[in-house]
């Protein structure tokens, strides 16, 4: 097929999947598409469905299974986006996860209709699966491995979120922490007193400000730990000295460091002045640079590799003892944005390469 019936047949698949609304929480349409979908190029023991999330093909094979894996769910809509109808606009795939990630999710299943795969050299199975956009601990990955856990057979995945067309190695950690400081109300006229909650948590905001990020290298990649507050909350009334004021913290931390050494370091930069409750911790990705099939990818394809500054679900695979890395169409710049889109060109661009690459694969 020439490039650029390709690129237009992946950029038809895209709007297919786009038209099916899909934010997180209700991903039953588009699971069900996928299935009915699965069941016309797959044998009925090879679509195993829990929940809204399936896995295709094989897992019993005697060659080293590469697993294709994509999420089904897109973040919700923005206000902004109510009324838009998915389009192909010029060179260009508009929707709501056109790149996070119903493009990458096109080449997944256009690469399983076309590939021969008893013929590769490489078992591929294929993971698509709902509820990436929220809790770490609520992940339709999470039952599906309680019932699989064959899974851990894997002995390569590439997660298709958008990577600008890079592979991007590892992923950061991410944890959620509310920062909760205390103080006495009182009203504003006469705040000596009380004490104002606010005002306590200066010296603290004042500290992230001046907060330089921290590289980590590891394996030749560099990372990047930073800490951001991302919320905050506090006071009742105009003229009320505030009794309570609440930040979320979150903190990007490199491979390598564990959660636990992640709260410690939390605990360091509070250093008692305030309440710490943390709510929601997702560990950091390995690098697989050492893995034989990481190795083959980037010979075969040519592709250039980086770190990867956000989580995925590397890091998941990654507590399977699964390597992984990230690699897909989309743009990373227009994931979770107002008016999503995504270039139709990377589509061709991420089959070819993925078709080389399990092809050429030994």
């Amino acid at each position: 097929m020439a490039s650029n019936d390709l690129a237009a047949r992946l950029a038809h698949m895209t709007l297919e999947l786009c038209r099916i609304d899909s934010p997180i929480g209700h991903e039953g349409p588009i699971a069900d598409h996928v299935e009915g979908w699965a069941l016309r190029h797959f044998r009925r023991e090879e679509v195993f469905r829990v929940g809204h999330t399936l896995l295709l093909g094989s897992l019993d094979d005697p060659r080293p299974t590469v697993a294709l894996i994509g999420h089904l769910d897109t973040v919700p809509m923005h206000p902004g986006d109510v009324g838009r109808v998915p389009r192909i606009e010029g060179e260009r795939v508009h929707g709501l996860g056109a790149s996070d990630m119903k493009g990458g999710l096109a080449v997944m299943m256009a690469l399983a209709e076309d590939l021969r795969r008893d013929t590769l050299p490489v078992n591929v199975a294929f993971l698509l699966y709902e509820r990436e956009e929220g809790a770490y601990a609520e992940s339709g990955l999470i039952p599906l491995y309680a019932k699989r856990p064959d899974l851990s057979r894997v002995r390569f995945g590439i997660a298709m979120e958008p990577t600008d067309g890079v592979v991007q190695v590892g992923c950061v950690g991410s944890m959620q922490v509310t920062v909760r400081f205390n103080g006495r109300s009182a009203h504003s006229a006469r705040p000596w007193q009380g004490e104002n909650a606010i005002h306590k948590a200066g010296p603290f905001l004042t500290e992230l400000l001046g907060r330089e990020r921290v590289e980590v290298n590891v394996a030749g990649f560099p990372f990047y730990e930073v800490m951001s507050a991302t919320l905050a909350k506090g006071g009742r009334a105009r003229n009320v000295v505030p009794e309570a004021f609440e930040l979320n913290l979150n903190y990007r931390f490199a491979p390598g460091k564990s959660v636990a050494q992640a709260k410690e370091d939390v605990l360091a930069l509070v250093a008692g002045r305030a309440e710490v409750e943390f709510t929601d911790a997702s560990p950091s990705g390995p690098v697989a640079a050492g893995n034989p099939l990481f190795k083959q990818l980037m010979a075969l394809t040519g592709l250039p590799a980086a770190s990867k500054q956000a989580w995925t679900d590397v890091a998941r695979f990654g507590e399977w003892g699964v390597d992984a890395v990230n690699f897909g169409p989309g743009e990373t710049a227009q994931a979770h944005q107002l008016h999503e889109s995504a270039p139709i060109a990377p589509l061709a661009v991420a089959y070819e390469k993925l078709a080389a690459f399990l092809k050429g694969a030994v």
